[in-house]
């Protein structure tokens, strides 16, 4: 069972990292990409818990790629945990998925449009799993701490709260860096949605758009803050990628960022 308490690694005092593709596109392809990322945090000495939604609920179009299947999908990231010994991440949307995906991952995320959903924050806390409480772009820092209690009066201290930027405008969003320290007053583990946090809403297009060129300079500043995770979604050719190609990172420049990130935190801590 993942411990919230063993992510940052000791020798380093590194940040930790979720990272991965935005969906599980299929068994290969996401074996190839966890391999990837766990040699490069394994070498950096970087905590890593591997993320893939097994399905997107959210998309703005009707037609716009899902999924390869629930079952299919969970049990590719049971299999990456078991292959690699590493704490997998994916979303939930409903509260009946709570249990179906426990069964299969060691984290289970509510994504940010949901994060007050009663219902559904008590049936993730309920499995005893860590719970990933994505913040709304429509709320304050400090108003995920009902998400917080809600979760510890469930019966389950094991949360953590990850900021994805705040509504700027009708396509836009943009990063309030207050909101980590903010958020970690709650005393819960705080990452920053590195990614997400670029997107650019309800293009007429009815596909999201990004600037991904911009995730490193989100990446620093949130170290620089003090965030205790970084959220990277990374796929090794983004402009093909089925869902969130817009905003992802390509694969091949994980490595340097991270390098970079970690010379920014051991200027601050």
């Amino acid at each position: 069972m993942l411990q919230l308490d063993k992510l940052k690694h000791q020798d380093s005092n590194n940040f930790f990292l979720m990272a991965g593709p935005c969906a599980i596109e299929g068994e290969d392809i996401a074996l190839r990409i966890a391999e990837k990322i766990m040699g490069i945090t394994d070498k950096l000495k970087i905590p890593f818990i591997f993320k893939g939604s097994y399905r997107k609920a959210n998309r703005s179009k009707g037609s716009s790629f899902t999924g390869i299947g629930d079952e299919k999908a969970l049990k590719i990231l049971e299999k990456i945990g078991h292959t690699f010994d590493v704490p997998t991440v994916t979303d939930i949307h409903e509260s009946g998925e709570a249990a179906m995906a426990a069964a299969y991952v060691d984290v289970l995320q509510i994504p940010a449009f949901l994060c007050r959903q009663t219902d559904l924050l008590i049936a993730a806390a309920q499995t005893g799993k860590v719970v990933n409480v994505k913040k709304g772009q429509f709320l304050s820092a400090a108003s995920m701490k009902f998400a917080v209690d809600k979760i510890i009066d469930s019966g389950n201290n094991k949360v953590i709260l990850t900021d994805r930027g705040n509504t700027f405008g009708y396509q836009d969003l943009i990063v309030d860096y207050r909101g980590l320290p903010e958020m970690q007053r709650f005393g819960v583990p705080v990452v920053m949605d590195c990614t997400h946090s670029l997107q650019q809403p309800n293009q007429t297009s009815g596909v999201t758009g990004g600037k991904p060129e911009l995730i490193a300079t989100i990446a620093k500043a949130a170290i620089a803050v003090g965030a205790d995770g970084l959220f990277i979604e990374t796929h090794p050719d983004p402009a093909n990628a089925k869902s969130d190609g817009a905003n992802m990172l390509n694969l091949a420049l994980l490595e340097d960022l991270l390098v970079k990130l970690i010379r920014v935190r051991q200027a601050v801590v």
